[in-house]
């Protein structure tokens, strides 16, 4: 990761051979103080020489220079939250240069690529205008274009397809949205249907824990979705509050019954700050205020977590290695901590919201936010 070094290898692979530099100039066919200047790095092997150098060591050329165009899933990760944090405390435009550099190190890594792609779309917003986060929205489409046409693992192509939808809604080409996620969505009809078949299976095989493991992965992740797509239905039918009330009092009695404000909050933040809007656009600002306290409540349970990281609970106690195995960025957050909670402290002093602006419980409510910490 800290660039070629064939110097380095080549006294490493010399000494394990045991020889010295005049015998590995001899077989070769250059001087001693060839060898030498490369081993000092004085100059480096003409490359019409490498693969006479990586068959005498019996290596690749990639291991003898030292390229390393694959990197591990715990590098990934690491390398992930580095930059994450680096996004709370460096310059973004400095940051945003190192990851290019990245990205053109470690070209043919598509998981690597693929966390790059969610790196930039967690935090594009952070640049420092509106024509910046385009140009970075579509970097993120033209990389997502690059997984999607040279990778051969299904999955990594299928994430970055919906990247790169995510990318059309940012830029406003929703028709792109269609085309691309409707065929995806018809070939990958059965794939929700894998874990229940994993369950079942391992049951069948009297193999008790890793058939629990699975029927909780179903569960656990069906009842995310849920929200999701509840979020979504609200937003949908905005217009009618007979239809809001139905959901917002069905997806209640879901998140109270799996404990979803412990288990996981953040997934009931994005519902919550719906079900408010929705409120505050049939004036019943009471309402409203309601769900306004509960969604800064569930900040606040976010942020007491000490890790902030994925976790099951006494219920979904079978899960954690799949959050490990799952993403490729384990169990942590896709933005850094420091990153997330400045903007949550900014989620109520935009519009809709500010029409509320005045109303004693919302600026009471919006001060116990500012304190969020």
């Amino acid at each position: 990761m800290n660039g070629l070094n064939i110097a380095d290898n080549i006294v490493r692979l010399r000494h394990d051979k045991k020889i010295t530099q005049e015998q590995l100039a001899e077989f070769i066919g250059v001087t001693k103080a060839s060898v030498s200047k490369w081993e000092n790095q004085q100059s480096t092997p003409d490359i019409t020489i490498l693969p006479q150098l990586a068959t005498f060591f019996d290596v690749t050329i990639d291991e003898l220079v030292g390229y390393a165009p694959q990197l591990s899933k715990e590098q990934i990760q690491r390398i992930y939250q580095r930059f994450g944090k680096d996004f709370a405390e460096r310059p973004f435009e400095e940051v945003i240069k190192e990851t290019q550099e990245y990205v053109k190190r470690y070209y043919s890594c598509y998981p690597f690529l693929l966390q790059i792609c969610i790196l930039w779309l967690n935090h594009c917003k952070m640049a420092e205008s509106k024509e910046r986060q385009k140009s970075i929205w579509l970097c993120i489409e033209e990389l997502c274009g690059h997984i999607k046409t040279n990778c051969k693992d299904m999955k990594i192509r299928g994430n970055a397809i919906v990247i790169q939808t995510l990318v059309y809604f940012q830029l406003g080409r929703i028709q792109e949205v269609i085309d691309e996620l409707e065929e995806f969505s018809f070939s990958n009809r059965f794939d929700n249907q894998s874990s229940v078949l994993l369950a079942q299976a391992y049951a069948m095989l009297n193999e008790k824990e890793k058939a629990e493991s699975y029927a909780q992965i179903s569960m656990y992740d069906n009842v995310m979705n849920l929200l999701a797509n509840a979020t979504c239905y609200l937003w949908i039918h905005s217009e009618n509050l007979a239809v809001c009330n139905e959901t917002i009092e069905r997806i209640e009695r879901v998140a109270e019954i799996y404990k979803i404000s412990e288990l996981n909050p953040n997934s009931l933040l994005a519902f919550e700050h719906q079900a408010a809007i929705c409120y505050l656009g049939h004036n019943d600002n009471q309402k409203a205020l309601k769900y306004i306290d509960k969604y800064v409540k569930n900040l606040f349970n976010l942020f007491s977590s000490t890790d902030f990281c994925l976790h099951g609970d006494t219920y979904f106690d079978k899960i954690k290695d799949w959050f490990e195995k799952e993403f490729d960025n384990g169990t942590n957050a896709p933005r850094n901590r420091k990153v997330v909670l400045e903007d949550a402290k900014k989620t109520l002093d935009v519009p809709p919201f500010t029409i509320l602006n005045g109303n004693l419980e919302f600026e009471k409510i919006k001060s116990k936010l500012k304190e969020l910490n």
